[in-house]
């Protein structure tokens, strides 16, 4: 991975973890300030928005420490998977958190349901991003396997030499 590629990416992780921080702390903000507008129930959307953006939050840690192990060229290793699994964690969490969304907003679609059901078809897609992550460790679990086994042939290469 290139050096620009490298910083290109860390600039978009830091954009993306400042703002859902800042969303985060308005959204405690207004927990704790009591506003309240509208007919949907606020505090528990409000709740799971923080809750959804702890789980990004994770997600986009995980992905800096996975860039950094790139660019210091130690990914093909196990301590990738710790990474990893944290990512595929922070996915399912999200999309636990968006089925939550979609349950609270639920009462508020008795005339038109087929909100609730693409709701929870976007919820099924999150799962499927969570899948074809797991999919990506099984492939770097084979990655790490053939390193290992590379290794282990080139030192019996050179113990024959």
């Amino acid at each position: 991975m290139g050096r620009m590629t490298v910083g290109a990416l860390r600039t978009v992780l830091v954009v993306v973890l400042a703002g859902t921080v800042l969303v985060q702390a308005a959204m405690v903000w207004a927990l704790v300030t009591g506003e309240k507008e509208g007919s949907l129930p606020l505090t528990p959307l409000r709740i799971l928005t923080i809750l959804g953006m702890a789980s990004a939050q994770v997600a986009l840690v995980c992905v800096w420490r996975l860039v950094a192990m790139v660019r210091r060229g130690t990914v093909f290793s196990h301590a990738a998977f710790r990474y990893v699994n944290g990512v595929i964690g922070a996915i399912v969490a999200a999309a636990l958190v968006w089925f939550a969304v979609t349950a609270v907003n639920a009462p508020g679609q008795r005339e038109d349901p087929g909100v609730t059901v693409i709701m929870g078809g976007v919820g099924v897609a999150i799962l499927g991003v969570a899948l074809i992550v797991l999919v990506l460790r099984m492939l770097l679990s084979q990655a790490v396997a053939r390193d290992v086994e590379a290794a282990q042939m080139q030192a019996e290469l050179d113990e024959v030499i």
